[in-house]
């Protein structure tokens, strides 16, 4: 798709991406309020969301007023084909909405994910690097694990029950929207600390909850301390797990911090 034009930048853009395994990712695209090849953000959303529920729709309304924003459901979630496999092939997904971006004209693209997605935002910048169309500038990563299986919450038995058992992805199915892969991870791939260390130079921010119900706080220190020094670190007071949880404000700095080194650059 050829870059974006001004005329064109008024009008949201609705479009199916192809994934190099081949599955069909429904993805939008709100143009924001800068310039023609400004920032573009990405959102990834979390496990049972998608494109176009209001949590999601929520977080990239507030992104879009600083920045592109393209959203997409990942494969298995909404209106996207395919089953999810829960972080895995989840890296393909996104890096075809990193591949649109780039090919309507940003220079800059940053990756905001959340839970699931903060895992597959991390371990992307870490198996894209230097590959031009996939590539990305800074990372986000939001209410994300730090290791994989992890049961150590009630609400992390219950998502285990449901993507492991034949009943909980009939749940998933019906009750969520979300179409689950049967089979268990077969390698089992690069986990989310395993990922950061493979980052850098590109600019990294985590950012948890310290009421997060799902992941503790020993996850995002584990997800920094990786990184050696390199990651920057929010720990927010009273909030909870990811995008129902991050209220206007906190996503209002995040969005500055994506579009802070544009906006620098652009200044001078």
């Amino acid at each position: 798709m050829p870059p974006i034009t001004r005329a064109q930048r008024s009008t949201p853009l609705r479009t199916t991406l192809r994934t190099a395994d081949g599955v069909a990712l429904d993805a939008a695209y709100d143009p924001g309020p800068g310039p023609v090849g400004g920032p573009a953000i990405v959102v990834a959303h979390g496990f049972t969301g998608d494109r176009t529920r209001p949590h999601v729709r929520r977080v990239a309304g507030v992104f879009a007023q600083r920045a592109a924003v393209i959203t997409f459901s990942f494969r298995g979630h909404g209106a996207s084909g395919g089953r999810s496999t829960v972080g895995d092939r989840e890296v393909l997904d996104l890096a075809a909405a990193v591949a649109w971006a780039r090919s309507l004209g940003h220079a800059r693209v940053v990756t905001v994910g959340f839970s699931m997605g903060g895992s597959v935002v991390l371990r992307h910048a870490a198996l894209h690097r230097g590959r031009t169309e996939a590539r990305v500038d800074a990372v986000v990563s939001v209410s994300a694990p730090a290791r994989w299986f992890y049961r150590g919450t009630a609400p992390m038995r219950r998502l285990h029950w449901l993507i492991q058992r034949p009943v909980g992805r009939v749940v998933g199915r019906v009750g969520l929207r979300t179409r689950i892969h049967p089979y268990d991870w077969d390698p089992v791939p690069l986990s989310p600390t395993e990922a950061v260390p493979l980052i850098a130079p590109t600019p990294l921010l985590i950012v948890h909850g310290d009421r997060d119900p799902y992941f503790p706080l020993d996850h995002p220190r584990m997800l920094a301390a990786a990184s050696a020094g390199a990651a920057e670190l929010w720990l927010e007071p009273g909030m909870g797990h990811a995008e129902h949880a991050a209220g206007d404000p906190l996503l209002e700095r995040i969005a500055a911090w994506a579009t802070a080194s544009w906006t620098s650059a652009t200044a001078e």
